[in-house]
């Protein structure tokens, strides 16, 4: 998908808002996946992933500009390249990565990656209107990191 559309929530990281700004309903969401994957009570007041990215997390959007107000506003003007080559390049590392793809968008990136070293876990995206569908329940969180420990790599820590 695209960042988030309206003024300052944005700021890099999928998901991810800088400190300060009320986390959006889809981080709600992750939140409460993790909550009960994992029993970590995340802040509903700070919804920066900045740890997470620290630790090696790559929070990727499909698109990563976007017009305010206009989601999908910069879909087709080339993000898509440079984001599937991003993910080309990650494929191509000779060590173990895991893939979370939330949504249809997502999932559409899975035909990108076939190195059998690392882990694609599929999912619902964690909006609103579709968490319901597949994303609640996925325990991507634990399943993650049981996968980067089973490789000898330290697991994340989801807590922010």
């Amino acid at each position: 998908m695209d960042p988030y559309i309206l003024e300052g929530q944005a700021h890099g990281l999928a998901f991810s808002v800088p400190m300060g700004v009320k986390p959006p309903p889809s981080l709600l969401n992750v939140f409460k996946e993790q909550r009960s994957d994992l029993g970590i009570e995340q802040s509903n007041t700070n919804g920066s992933l900045v740890k997470w990215a620290e630790q090696g997390v790559l929070l990727l959007n499909s698109i990563l500009t976007v017009r305010a107000g206009k989601s999908g506003s910069h879909r087709g003007h080339g993000w898509e390249v440079f984001t599937d080559r991003a993910i080309e390049l990650l494929n191509d590392q000779d060590r173990p990565i895991v893939f979370l793809l939330w949504g249809n968008d997502a999932k559409r990136k899975e035909a990108l990656l076939n190195n059998e070293q690392h882990l694609v876990l599929k999912a619902a995206h964690p909006s609103p209107l579709s968490a319901y569908n597949g994303f609640y329940g996925c325990k991507h969180f634990s399943k993650c990191n049981a996968f980067l420990e089973a490789n000898d790599i330290e697991g994340i820590d989801w807590k922010v």
